[in-house]
């Protein structure tokens, strides 16, 4: 199959789909391997990186959408890229349909076959495309949000882990899974005070173990807003496979938290858990409402294209593999992870 890796163009995105090593097991099982010029350069991955394994470099969108069959990107696609879609073109990236109402239409509209990396699922229910971003987008919340308690960036002034004779900084994360659980981790390691709400008590078990610092929550409506109007930084990790997030804060509970106060909302791919937040690019990445400033950036780990390259090729590989195959359904996982086909919305959550 002629696969193509594109450049990204989403707003200050370095991240490549497949890195080198990647690129070369596709070429030795017989696939062609198509290179938009420059698709891995914020990567550290330069195109002679690829040429020199076979790949073939292409020196535009047009060429490289032109001569593909499957491609296979990071992010989702932007309006100048919905144009060089094709109706027989195999999708997949990630895809966060359930918050872009538009884009779903698009493409509809184009009639491909889109299959989202947020939905494609594990024989044990894991979601094994996104873990590794989600790792990263956690630990990114984490130093994004301490960065942005400083007082000069708008921040209240606020150490996260404190010295001896101050108090401690206060965290409050929302969900236990993989975000979560890593932005707990930081933030318990840098010494603050961490409470995580979640409903599935094995993970609230975990989150427990993590330190002495963490308290592990179920998130009643008084208990989450008491935490919520009292935290330095408040991060939001909820994730509904292919569906739009809940919003768990509400904007009069934002309104009652301490001015300088920071929300870092990792759901915001997905609609968001908190009402306040709106989507943000790296290039204008906070806003400030009613006091509380607000980092809603939609591709978080894009920031470390290289460490993220790295993660989510080594996770892709395997399922670039079969995806690339005739009888890619027959997999139940990337069966799992089609968002729409021949004109129709196929996920359940999207329906």
């Amino acid at each position: 199959m002629r696969i193509g890796i594109p450049k990204e163009v989403k707003t200050q995105e370095g991240r490549v789909a497949l890195i080198p090593a990647a690129v070369a097991e596709l070429i030795y099982e017989g696939h062609e391997l198509i290179m938009q010029a420059g698709a891995g350069e914020l990567s550290g991955y330069p195109d002679e990186a690829f040429s020199r394994l076979g790949a073939r470099i292409v020196p535009d969108a047009r060429a490289l959408y032109e001569g593909s069959e499957l491609i296979v990107k990071v992010k989702e696609p932007q309006p100048e890229e919905l144009e060089r879609l094709r109706s027989d073109h195999r999708l997949f990236c990630y895809l966060h349909l359930a918050a872009e109402p538009e884009l779903t239409r698009a493409l509809l509209d184009i009639g491909l076959t889109a299959v989202g990396f947020e939905t494609v699922t594990a024989a044990n229910g894991h979601l094994p495309l996104l873990a590794p971003m989600s790792e990263i987008a956690g630990r990114i919340a984490v130093q994004v949000g301490s960065h942005y308690l400083y007082q000069p960036t708008g921040g209240r002034g606020v150490l996260l882990g404190g010295i001896a004779s101050t108090t401690r900084g206060k965290v409050v994360i929302l969900g236990a899974g993989m975000a979560g659980r890593n932005a707990a981790a930081l933030a318990v390691a840098l010494g603050a005070n961490v409470t995580v709400f979640d409903t599935n008590m094995d993970k609230l078990a975990a989150m427990h173990e993590l330190g002495a610092n963490v308290t592990a929550l179920y998130p009643y409506a008084d208990s989450l807003q008491a935490a919520v109007v009292d935290a330095d930084l408040l991060i939001g990790a909820v994730l509904i496979p292919g569906a739009r997030a809940p919003h768990l804060v509400n904007a009069d509970t934002v309104r009652e938290m301490k001015a300088g106060s920071v929300i870092i909302d990792i759901s915001v791919d997905q609609g968001g858990c908190i009402e306040t937040t709106r989507p943000t690019s790296y290039a204008d990445p906070v806003f400030t409402w009613e006091g509380v400033v607000h980092f809603g950036v939609t591709n978080m780990p894009g920031a470390v294209p290289r460490t993220s390259s790295q993660a989510i090729s080594a996770a892709l590989i395997p399922y670039v593999k079969r995806i690339a195959r005739d009888d890619w359904q027959q997999d139940a996982g990337l069966k799992a992870g089609i968002n729409v086909m021949n004109g129709a919305i196929v996920h359940p959550a999207l329906k």
